[in-house]
């Protein structure tokens, strides 16, 4: 499995914005970073292969990582237009999204412990979503994971519809090579069309609403803490 983190952004909701503070995935908590926590959960869980998209003060995640005494071997990917949506982001990772390997994709700005991780790599599950219940209908910052009949039919910050249930998607994204080789097309096509400024979840969400029902699935983190 590789896994696909996504860590060019700016963070303007956490700083207000400028360039004088550090990249979010460089936060400390606990005297230690989300990067440094995220390659050691990598590690215990098996995850041997990381490409991180930088961005916004590129290199010094990239001194941070280097100097990181995990043994995940990880490489950067740079973008140059981290200001635009973060379709972009992911589009530069679209050569790893076709390697055909399992993909584990992932937001560099959360705080979570490694039991989430590891429920979401256990599910048998092929193409699976972290799903948290806690999550507020009238949430407009929560991308939200809706569920009827058992199915996955909806997966967006601003929904409609009855659902059976709605739940929080905290970051975390295991996809197959099929899977994974579709979203890379996919966000080719956001690119081309000029719609570079989307988030990378309207992709996602496309691919989970053209295949079959029973092609994603959900591993349920609810009561296992985590912060954006």
């Amino acid at each position: 499995m590789k896994a696909v983190m996504l860590a060019a952004g700016i963070g303007k909701r956490l700083t207000g914005g400028g360039d004088s503070h550090p990249p979010k995935s460089l936060l400390e908590f606990g005297g230690q970073s989300l990067l440094s926590r995220h390659r050691e959960i990598l590690a215990e869980i098996g995850v041997t292969d990381l490409t991180i998209v930088v961005g916004y003060r590129a290199d010094d995640i990239q001194r941070a990582a280097e100097n990181s005494g995990t043994n995940v071997r990880t490489e950067f990917i740079l973008n140059d237009d981290y200001l635009d949506g973060t379709i972009v982001s992911m589009w530069c990772a679209r050569n790893i999204l076709r390697s055909s390997s399992q993909i584990l994709l992932m937001d560099a700005d959360v705080l979570y412990p490694g039991e989430l991780l590891r429920r979401l790599i256990a599910s048998p599950v092929d193409n699976c979503f972290t799903f948290d219940a806690g999550v507020e209908d009238d949430d407009f910052e929560a991308v939200k994971i809706c569920m009827r009949g058992g199915n996955l039919v909806e997966f967006r910050k601003q929904i409609s519809g009855n659902f059976d249930s709605i739940g929080e998607w905290p970051g975390f994204l295991k996809l197959s090579p099929e899977i994974a080789n579709a979203l890379a097309d996919r966000l080719d096509d956001y690119v081309a069309s000029g719609k570079s400024d989307q988030p990378y979840e309207e992709a996602v969400r496309d691919i989970l609403l053209e295949y079959p029902e029973n092609t994603f699935g959900i591993a349920d983190v609810t009561g296992i803490p985590w912060i954006e």
